[in-house]
């Protein structure tokens, strides 16, 4: 089973995109093995830090360099990606020459109470992460509506139509997870 690092852009208990990832993870059943990072854990990226390399920062790229692929899932604020989010990719591609973004396969998804489901977040993460070498996939693209009652209690997808989809989805990160290794061995 691929192993997935999961990076949640998010600090909030209850966050709608922590649930979002949940329901993905539970769609992957068999799959692909979820693994969650807290990004809370980190301090805030300052480059007088990286000589004495903080004990999480160090969690993290291990985490990186562990995983098969990672999915970033990214809530939107101001038309961006979170701090917290931010924080984290700045702390993996660091120290400079030791990017731990550089050809991992990497899928973003994102989510909002808003009809645009993140996309404006996306945009700017797969901008950043284009830039730092990771192995995006394309497609499909998910912005995810995050209705009431869209995802219940037991982090089920309740429309099937969007259950369908995101099932499509990570069908195709799975297989994207799978190409990327068969590349780094080849």
């Amino acid at each position: 089973m691929k192993k997935i690092l999961v990076l949640v852009g998010s600090n909030r208990k209850e966050s709608i995109n922590h649930k979002f990832a949940q329901a993905l993870e539970k769609l992957a059943d068999g799959r692909l093995a979820f693994e969650y990072f807290d990004l809370t854990t980190l301090p805030m990226y300052n480059d007088d830090d990286v000589g004495a390399y903080p004990a999480a920062a160090q969690q993290l790229k291990d985490s990186v360099a562990a995983a098969d692929g990672v999915l970033l899932v990214t809530p939107e604020h101001n038309r961006s990606i979170p701090a917290v989010l931010k924080n984290a990719i700045d702390w993996g591609s660091r120290p400079w020459g030791q990017n731990s973004w550089t050809g991992k396969a990497t899928a973003i998804v994102g989510s909002s109470p808003g009809a645009m489901g993140a996309i404006a977040a996306q945009i700017h993460l797969r901008s950043i992460m284009v830039s730092l070498g990771a192995t995006l996939l394309t497609s499909p693209e998910v912005y995810l509506q995050m209705k009431p009652g869209l995802i219940d209690q037991n982090n089920d997808i309740t429309n099937e139509e969007t259950k369908a989809f995101l099932t499509g989805f990570i069908d195709k990160f799975s297989a994207w997870v799978g190409s990327a290794q068969d590349r780094v061995a080849a």
